[in-house]
């Protein structure tokens, strides 16, 4: 997704970020259904957060690495 972005425009990952967060509401919907939904709108705002990174001057190495170091911290906690 990082490449994506980078190739594209942000701005189409926020706006699937929105729409996967107004379909969570959606009723009738399973819980696998939930699991992948919740699970894209991880995988996205990770790519977001780790895309602002090498914006904000980090190399892509070390903004995946820092990224994955948070996302293992939360899972730790």
């Amino acid at each position: 997704m990082v490449k994506f972005i980078e190739e594209n425009d942000e701005d189409y990952v926020n706006e699937t970020i929105e729409t996967l967060e107004y379909l969570i509401d959606a009723p009738g919907l399973k819980d696998e259904e939930l699991d992948v939904i919740g699970e894209l709108l991880s995988n996205f705002s990770g790519a977001v957060e780790v895309h602002q990174d090498i914006q904000s001057g980090k190399n892509q190495k070390d903004a995946l690495n820092d990224f994955m170091k948070r996302v293992t911290g939360s899972i730790d906690k």
